[in-house]
């Protein structure tokens, strides 16, 4: 098969979600299965250059990996010619003004989520991309785990028969940091840095909501500092200026309605960090990041509420498993493959800087919620808006 070059500037790859997901679990994949292949007897061969803020570390990580490119010049590399796209997975706070850089230089441009800090400026990244006439996209990772895969194949088959209702739960323990280190950064529980779960999370609640069920057209949202003293990675105390719980309510196209909670202080008693379910006329599901467990209308049990005899029911026992009848790939992988045949096929790509603006539009909407203890309607933003 031959081999098609398509050089990538990747900025951000010395965080974990850069280094591990996009770097190692996506793109070297990607290097050692021999490429993208296009189906005309041609594979585009990703050719990534590392580009950040610490040397060490891009020394370490390219070294560690066979690469041998590398940089601490961001303007330097969006200039060559022979590096067709940008991919950012930097801070979020500067992702605006790196973006803008790649535009002007002619770059296809990859992000994660969220696109921005602001719906404002989101839109004002999509305009300048089509403006340009550059491919635009943003990770939208989640809709392409093997539970939501399963999950959207029964929709899709019309197993629910009319979805009623959509419940989940997101979240984990994060600890303090003072008598055991926290799993995440001191950033995220700060506003003035962009922490908090809601412009964390909502931009992904969006996108699972939008394709997989339906648009969705209001929301009701409270949020909450729960712990307002943490230590950082120094050992030394701060205070949390940003959500670290949230509490969500949608209407969605068909009158579905959903809630999703989700919280960095919650104690995980399910199968998996994030389980969904699903209830429709014909039949239910209960959806984690691998598993989908269903439980249909004619094997649906007949309990009773008597709280002065004991539950004769063993509820999880009377679910079946839906089986994987294929086999899935990381879900980063999966879009960046998707991505790379969208830039050199023109291939059908959704995930463009519109979906990701939507996304920062329902975190702006639930803080608007939060503040003003109501609901708010969520504005249809399209093509056309541009």
């Amino acid at each position: 098969m031959r081999e098609r070059r398509v050089g990538i500037i990747m900025n951000g790859v010395t965080g974990r979600m850069g280094l591990n997901q996009h770097l190692i679990r996506s793109i070297l994949a990607i290097r050692r299965q021999g490429g993208v292949a296009l189906g005309d007897g041609t594979a585009l061969m990703p050719d990534p250059i590392l580009v950040g803020r610490n040397e060490d570390k891009l020394k370490a990580i390219a070294t560690a990996h066979g690469l041998q490119r590398w940089s601490t010049d961001l303007a330097h590399c969006l200039y060559n010619p022979e590096d067709t796209i940008y991919f950012d997975s930097g801070s979020t706070g500067i992702r605006e003004h790196n973006v803008l850089q790649a535009i002007s230089a002619g770059k296809h441009v990859y992000c994660e989520k969220p696109l921005s800090t602001t719906m404002k400026s989101a839109l004002g990244l999509a305009r300048s991309a089509n403006k340009a006439g550059v491919k635009h996209g943003v990770v939208q990772d989640k809709l392409f785990l093997p539970g939501i895969r399963k999950l959207k194949r029964l929709i899709d088959s019309g197993f629910f028969g009319r979805i009623l209702s959509v419940r989940g739960e997101f979240g984990y323990w994060v600890f303090e940091g003072d008598w055991q280190s926290a799993q995440r950064p001191s950033w995220n529980y700060k506003r003035e840095n962009d922490g908090g779960i809601i412009l964390d999370m909502f931009c992904h609640w969006r996108y699972v909501l939008d394709h997989t069920f339906g648009k969705v057209h209001a929301l009701s949202c409270t949020g909450a500092t729960h712990i307002p003293m943490r230590v950082d990675e120094a050992g030394k105390p701060y205070e949390c200026t940003a959500d670290d719980a949230a509490y969500g309510m949608f209407e969605l196209d068909g009158g579905i309605f959903a809630q999703i909670n989700s919280s960095w202080v919650t104690r995980v008693y399910r199968d998996e960090l994030f389980n969904l379910q699903v209830d429709g006329t014909e039949g239910s599901a209960v959806v984690g990041l691998r598993d989908c467990k269903v439980q249909h209308r004619v094997n649906t049990p007949r309990p009773t509420w008597n709280p002065d005899l004991p539950n004769p029911f063993q509820f999880r026992e009377q679910w079946a498993i839906v089986p994987d009848n294929a086999e899935f790939d990381n879900a980063f992988k999966v879009q960046w493959e998707m991505f790379l045949r969208y830039v050199a096929c023109d291939t059908p790509f959704p995930h463009n800087f519109v979906d990701g603006a939507r996304g920062v539009q329902l975190a702006e909407l639930a803080h608007m919620s939060w503040q003003e203890r109501r609901w708010v309607e969520v504005p249809n933003i399209s093509e056309v808006t541009l």
